[in-house]
């Protein structure tokens, strides 16, 4: 399969940057509907509709959810555009639709995409709620797991920005985990099996991002629907759609995404994974926190009355205006930062700092507005031109 080739030709261009409330996919579930089987599964705590697509009718049966943190849209994204390869008469679509039945839940927290937060609207995160099922919506995801009895399963998220890939300073762009289904993190057969595909799906995408691929952290939480499904016996893969160079809304991560589905699901129904294949799942360097979107470096301040020489730190939080998502810059670490990396770097070459009130310190969690120097002046963490 040409990969990118697909991805241009079926990636859906009505979903666009980082906000996607439930109204922006009706259309396309409509659109679908003669396509698929497509039906609602159940209803948010508000009352929204948490749609389930059906298509397919091979033996391998796949079963895939998006934005069960409603401010995780990347993976939706690529869902769609998945979507779209299959209702079409392309070659790969048949092939795909003849190895494999697959049930998808696009969104299952439709509260919180259209309020943009990563929990539902009862305020709880689906993803420690895999035990209890005190949610509406986790009931509705597990209900669907018992009815469709899946060979494969696959949770679909986005990681933020400050992930790195081990020590490397490279952002982590895609992650991956076959969770742990025990504190003691051993390796069964599906586990076993869900590290095998990663690794083929590694394979793809270091063609596409060499080094940008994160492992993870593999700690056991039985209330994390990821760990529960693979404690139940399913083969379970976390998909973690993060950070590309200069890409905020996620429009080349999504093309990642979907170059990881079909490389995965050309992997299974090849039958090409072999137990080499979980070894090379461990060399997957782990994701690591060692990311601020941006660094001022040797940049003077006057720390308790005294002047000094020293590095800064801003990071983007991204806040719902007007049904749109904006990056807003904030100040959010002092000192050397010498572990960390920037995906932006300003070298300040000892000019001094001063915000717009006139403060010569920066101040955690203010607005990243200020000047270095005599004239260079930064807004939204960014020197103007």
């Amino acid at each position: 399969m040409d990969f990118d080739k697909l991805h241009l030709q079926y990636r859906e261009q009505s979903l666009y940057g980082r906000y996607l409330p439930l109204g922006s996919i009706e259309p396309l579930l409509k659109k679908f509907s003669p396509f698929f089987t497509v039906s609602i599964a159940g209803s948010s705590v508000e009352g929204r509709p948490v749609y389930q697509i059906i298509t397919g009718e091979g033996p391998a049966r796949v079963y895939i959810w998006s934005q069960m943190h409603g401010n995780e849209s990347t993976t939706t994204k690529a869902i769609f555009d998945f979507l779209n390869l299959l209702a079409s008469s392309n070659p790969a679509a048949r092939y795909l639709k003849q190895n494999f039945t697959f049930c998808i839940l696009p969104m299952v927290n439709p509260d919180g995409a259209g309020y943009y937060t990563r929990e539902n609207a009862g305020q709880a995160d689906l993803n420690r709620d895999s035990v209890t099922l005190l949610q509406p919506e986790s009931q509705i995801l597990r209900k669907v797991f018992d009815d469709f009895q899946p060979h494969f399963c696959y949770n679909m998220h986005d990681q933020r920005s400050i992930y790195g890939v081990a020590n490397t300073g490279r952002p982590a762009t895609v992650s991956f985990l076959a969770p742990s289904y025990n504190e003691e993190r051993d390796m069964n057969s599906n586990r076993k099996l869900a590290a095998g595909i990663i690794s083929h799906m590694n394979r793809a995408l270091q063609l596409f991002i060499p080094g940008q691929v994160g492992r993870f952290d593999d700690g056991f939480n039985i209330n994390c629907i990821g760990d529960m499904f693979q404690a139940l016996g399913v083969p379970t893969i976390l998909f973690e759609a993060g950070h590309f160079q200069d890409d905020y809304i996620r429009e080349k991560t999504r093309k990642f995404i979907f170059i990881a589905l079909l490389s995965g699901f050309k992997a299974i129904s090849e039958n090409v994974i072999v137990d080499d294949d979980c070894i090379e799942y461990f060399e997957i360097p782990q994701n690591k926190i060692c990311f601020y979107d941006i660094i001022y470096k040797n940049v003077k301040i006057n720390y308790e009355n005294k002047q000094i020489i020293t590095s800064f730190a801003s990071h983007y939080k991204e806040e719902l205006i007007e049904n749109s998502v904006i990056f807003n810059s904030y100040i959010s670490e002092i000192g050397a930062l010498e572990d960390f990396y920037g995906h932006m770097v300003y070298d300040c070459s000892g000019d001094e700092f001063t915000s717009f009130d006139g403060s010569k310190v920066p101040i955690i969690e203010q607005k990243a507005d200020f000047i270095i120097g005599l004239n260079k002046k930064f807004v939204n963490g960014v020197e103007k031109k």
